[in-house]
């Protein structure tokens, strides 16, 4: 499979692509919603309509992180009305990396996905992932080929980034994008503790213990169009810190053993 780190080069999706099943394994999809009212809806719709087609054998679990408006209340109806939906509410408010986990936790099928609920990212995309889980990878990591953000985020982003990579050798494109795939076992394995923004680095660093390979792919990411983003708070990003350093004294004490590949 190469070496730790590869990157694919695929074109976008079409809805031709759309054309039959690209995987027999379960799927469970996690969306951590906060305060997304104006998009939960269209967001489920899609990922249901779209798997339907491409992982028959899924579900979708909506995770509302203490969300104030609607969220939780729209995410129950549509479960109500969709045996593959599922909703968990995290009372009070868990944080990014709390509701993923919260999401992993209840994950019932071989192979778990998160994107993000806000409407930045295109499910139809996941049928550039799923191939490449068939092709033996266990952990298929979007990232964002055009970043949609604004210039903030994106300074925060990159400094994020080399900060990772200086400290824990962990060279990938796009860190903390929201739209990746692994095997639950290995979900389950890394025992994450993180419940703000720095889950997904502790998530790789550990499968980069595991020696687990890595494969990346380009996904589109398109603006936000409602609500408003957490990640550039000022509380957020002093967390986020303080997590990393955490984790930089720790990981050189965790062992676990890989699991078996589920060919």
């Amino acid at each position: 499979m190469g070496s730790q780190y590869q990157q694919i080069g695929v074109a976008s999706v079409s809805g031709a692509t759309l054309g039959g099943p690209l995987t027999t394994r379960g799927l469970s999809v996690v969306l951590p919603a906060y305060n997304e009212e104006a998009v939960i809806a269209r967001t489920v719709t899609r990922c249901v309509e779209t798997l339907a087609v491409l992982a028959p054998d899924f579900e979708v679990i909506v995770v509302d992180d203490g969300s104030r408006d609607r969220t939780g209340e729209i995410a129950d109806q549509l479960a109500a009305s969709n045996p593959h939906v599922r909703v968990i509410h995290n009372r009070p408010n868990r944080g990014y990396g709390g509701a993923l986990m919260a999401g992993f936790d209840a994950a019932s099928k071989e192979l778990s996905f998160f994107m993000d609920a806000d409407g930045q990212f295109d499910i139809h995309d996941i049928a550039l992932l799923l191939p490449l889980r068939e092709q033996g990878y266990r952990a298929v990591l979007g990232y964002r080929k055009q970043r949609n953000d604004p210039f903030f985020r994106l300074v925060n982003a990159w400094g994020w980034n080399l900060l990772v990579s200086l400290l824990f050798g962990l060279r990938v494109h796009d860190v903390d994008c929201a739209f990746k795939l692994f095997d639950t076992d290995l979900v389950r394995i890394c025992d994450i503790h993180a419940e703000g923004a720095m889950v997904n680095t502790e998530m790789l660093v550990k499968l980069k213990k595991l020696g687990v390979k890595f494969v990346e792919v380009p996904v589109r990411h398109y603006p936000r169009e409602h609500g408003s983003a957490t990640g550039a708070n000022l509380k957020v990003i002093l967390h986020a810190f303080r997590e990393l350093l955490r984790l930089n004294g720790k990981i050189r004490r965790w062992k676990v053993k890989l699991p078996s590949v589920a060919n």
